[in-house]
């Protein structure tokens, strides 16, 4: 089982104990999400060796809100602090994409999984500090110029996530206080976890008052951790399966969440996984398992760099080089491809957007959102009820759609300088176990970036002055120091 009451016989073999009323679905005609479409922005693709989306690229044509992700919050006096270094000079390019659309609201997100739970836990837990926060939160959005706040608390009350059971009653009075001091000057919007593990330390009822909208995280549902939990087995399956999701939204019905003030989200990237018998390749075929947590994934893409995870632009390259027959479950709303022999991933593409698009117009739901606008897909160039089975590629992101892997091999060039950094760092510490094929793409970059090889040769003798690691407190100064100096060549 996946975390979730049920009143089925599977959940109800002794009989039901509480909660085994019937579900009260809205339902509707019409396109009610298309009224509210928001992207989230990962501040973190800077730091990526390709596929970079500079937040002045931004498409802003099909959405009406963009969120930035993520603030952070300082733990000495639970005021906003940026994730990156460079996310201060990001922020104002971020809501200035404004001018190109006056209509488009932008949101800053804080938090994320990353932060935690036990930030917020010591924040929302007395009057004086949740004053600090607010006022600060205020600040940030006058400074930069947001039209909003996003609170991405994952998760309260979980002891997994360094929570408190005080953090029930907490979120809301932080909520409530926060909505006060903003009135209808500010947007608020709370993220949501779809699974039942996690949703019930939200108080979903006391929250609601106080928020414009939750974005309701209907993604990642499955994933390599699957097969680190007694409830659940070492099996692929797909990630953003509508029947679960269904399941997910019968949670907020039953705590009687207007649907108008829940938004749908949506996938640009899929689950991969590593098939334990490349003959088996359904869903419900077993991964390789190993004690890991994180094992069980596929081959990391060559941009995002992590295993269990391919972005939309990665997908479309598989698509492309490999052509992989592509399975379509229209039941669960979702496609699926296995190729190399053992790897396997689930993903969206145009219709299944659209698809989900229609599930949330079937429940009045007042819009979705995207995880994430920078990993590529037909969504980052139509809001998805303008989708249709004919958009497949999954390319896009920046306002041409164009590739950015492709443009940025075809060009010979790598974006930005912290790509040059990256590149040098690997090729010149390569026993760190560095992939072939990786190895050969950054030094093809590195070769013909477009800024000369005298600054490629400084940039090498830059980071090789005894410092061995990227964590190493002497080593980071120098490289951020590098990095602005490019970044200024470059015009950013």
């Amino acid at each position: 089982m996946w975390h979730f009451c049920g009143t089925t016989e599977d959940f109800c073999g002794e009989g039901c104990q509480s909660g085994c009323s019937e579900i009260k679905r809205p339902s509707c005609s019409g396109t009610s999400t298309k009224g509210r479409y928001i992207g989230y922005f990962e501040s973190w693709v800077y730091d990526r060796p390709c596929d970079v989306l500079h937040p002045s690229k931004i498409n802003t044509k099909p959405w009406t809100h963009l969120n930035y992700g993520f603030a952070q919050i300082n733990p000495k006096d639970n005021t906003l602090t940026s994730m990156h270094h460079y996310d201060e000079k990001f922020y104002r390019v971020f809501t200035d994409l404004k001018k190109q659309k006056p209509s488009l609201k932008c949101f800053i997100s804080i938090g994320g999984w990353d932060a935690g739970g036990k930030v917020f836990s010591d924040m929302a837990k007395s009057e004086d500090s949740r004053k600090s926060f607010i006022f600060s939160v205020i600040d940030f959005m006058k400074k930069y110029g947001f039209d909003g706040v996003d609170i991405d608390w994952e998760y309260p009350v979980a002891d997994d996530r360094g929570a408190s059971k005080e953090d029930f009653k907490n979120y809301v009075r932080l909520l409530k206080e926060l909505k006060t001091a903003i009135a209808d000057k500010y947007g608020l919007t709370v993220a949501l976890p779809a699974s039942y593990w996690y949703l019930r330390g939200f108080d979903l009822k006391g929250m609601s008052e106080y928020v414009d909208w939750f974005n309701v995280m209907t993604y990642d549902i499955h994933g390599t951790w699957d097969g680190n939990s007694k409830w659940t087995q070492s099996v692929v399956n797909p990630h953003t399966n509508l029947t679960e999701i269904s399941a997910a939204l019968d949670l907020l019905w039953r705590n009687s969440v207007p649907p108008e003030k829940v938004s749908l989200g949506l996938a640009f990237y899929g689950k991969s996984f590593t098939l334990a018998d490349p003959s088996c390749s359904t869903p419900g075929c077993p991964f390789k398992k190993v004690d890991n947590e994180t094992a069980g994934g596929a081959q990391p893409g060559l941009c995002t760099l992590n295993s269990g995870t391919l972005s939309n632009y990665e997908i479309n390259r598989v698509l492309k080089e490999q052509s992989p027959e592509v399975i379509y479950n229209k039941a669960s709303g979702v496609n699926w491809i296995s190729w190399d022999k053992d790897q396997w991933v689930s993903y969206d593409d145009g219709r299944t957007l659209k698809q989900k698009a229609d599930f949330g117009n079937k429940l009045c739901l007042g819009g979705t959102f995207a995880w994430a606008i920078d990993l590529g897909g037909p969504g980052t160039l139509k809001n998805p009820n303008d989708l249709s089975v004919n958009d497949t590629v999954l390319d896009g992101a920046d306002p041409e759609g164009r590739d950015n892997f492709q443009e940025t091999r075809s060009n010979h060039r790598m974006r930005t300088p912290l790509h040059l950094y990256y590149a040098s760092y690997l090729l010149f510490y390569s026993h760190y176990d560095l992939p072939p094929s990786l190895y050969n793409i950054f030094r093809s970059c590195l070769a013909n970036y477009t800024v000369g090889y005298a600054s490629w040769r400084f940039n090498v003798s830059f980071y090789r002055s005894g410092k061995d690691s990227p964590n190493d407190d002497a080593y980071n100064p120098s490289y951020y120091d590098f990095r602005d100096q490019f970044m200024e060549l470059e015009g950013y």
